[in-house]
């Protein structure tokens, strides 16, 4: 069985697109500053090789100098040469297994399972990291195919050690059935970033949260 609750913690996930991920970089250094944050995540759609390294050399250290996991997605084969904490596949991506040789056992590796108990499972009895549900809610920044209902991250949290995330559309005025669901980490992109009040104030908002508050 799953020990005592943990407390929700923020993985922030990056736009798409990144013109220059030095103005981004500001961005992300204002979010930082709003609390506590896990983890963030390089998820680039379309763009070379260069450019991801680029943005990565750029955020890498605005993470890491907080002590904030920094997960490339899809690529681990560049999570690997662009020293990265990680690496995050999803269903369509490289299969765990080889992302795993690739980056080493120190790296942390996640999988997107979807609304797929089944993927879960077998992804945690491989040795992920973390498992990721979803989507929750309509996302700006993905189409969604997989619908995810809450009740997927109470049946895991009940069962499983290994963390779950839940991604999809989350705002810090939807979150909260997700939280006493007993998610792990929760994912989010435009809920940070586009955040009426700025991503300071976002990422302060959905601490008080996770408090309690």
């Amino acid at each position: 069985m799953a020990s005592e609750q943990r407390r929700c913690r923020l993985y922030l996930i990056s736009p798409e697109r990144l013109e220059h991920p030095a103005v981004f970089a500001e961005e992300l250094r204002a979010a930082l500053d709003g609390g506590d944050v896990a983890a963030f995540q390089l998820r680039l759609k379309d763009v070379s090789d260069d450019a991801i390294a680029r943005a990565a050399d750029t955020l890498r250290p605005v993470c890491q100098q907080r002590d904030v996991a920094f997960i490339l997605n899809d690529r681990p084969d560049l999570a690997l040469k662009l020293d990265c904490d990680g690496v995050h596949v999803g269903q369509d991506d490289v299969p765990y297994a080889e992302a795993r040789r690739i980056v080493g056992p120190e790296r942390q590796v996640g999988v997107t399972c979807k609304a797929s108990r089944h993927l879960a499972m077998e992804a945690a009895e491989a040795g992920a990291d973390y498992v990721a549900f979803g989507a929750f809610f309509p996302s700006s920044t993905k189409s969604v195919t997989t619908p995810a209902d809450v009740e997927i991250l109470e049946w895991w949290s009940g069962l499983m050690e290994v963390p779950c995330v839940a991604i999809g559309g989350i705002t810090a005025d939807n979150c909260r059935p997700l939280v006493a669901a007993g998610a792990d980490f929760l994912a989010v992109a435009g809920g940070v970033w586009a955040y009426r009040d700025g991503p300071t104030a976002a990422v302060k908002a959905f601490n008080e949260i996770f408090a309690g508050r």
